[in-house]
């Protein structure tokens, strides 16, 4: 998983430098990047269900119950925070989610460096969801 981690972090880089100066040189949009984070996210969840399986090739109808629960648990997530809450993300700035992201990658990716030891932690999962809804949040904002 850390290619796909590392993957996310380039797409959060991008963003927090577009954001910085205000300026771009390709045309793949913030809200594209947000998108692209969504995606490795959940591949990244896939992909922890399947560590130890000895098949490297899926078909479809393996894969698509397995995507439905992590999108449905990571939907029903964002509804028990949101619940929760209180909306607050509504009245956060774009850029203080990318550095909610970006926080919650280098917390990852320290958690891969350790080999999945950690004193205190919610883990790999509970940051990729985390992920996942943040930037469902942003692209709502970015919407607005």
């Amino acid at each position: 998983m850390p290619s796909i981690t590392d993957q996310i972090y380039i797409k959060a880089q991008r963003i927090r430098s577009i954001q910085e100066k205000g300026t771009q040189k390709v045309e793949d949009t913030i809200k594209d990047e947000f998108v692209g984070i969504i995606n490795y996210c959940v591949m990244a969840l896939m992909q922890a269900e399947f560590k130890n399986a000895s098949d490297d090739e899926m078909t479809f109808d393996q894969l698509e119950p397995l995507f439905d629960q992590i999108t449905n648990e990571t939907f029903d997530l964002l509804q028990n925070k949101n619940h929760d809450y209180g909306e607050a993300w509504r009245g956060m700035r774009v850029t203080s989610i990318t550095d909610i992201i970006l926080m919650k990658l280098l917390r990852v990716k320290q958690i891969e460096d350790n080999k999945g030891r950690t004193l205190v932690s919610e883990g790999v999962r509970a940051n990729y969801q985390d992920m996942i809804n943040y930037s469902v949040f942003a692209m709502i904002l970015l919407n607005d």
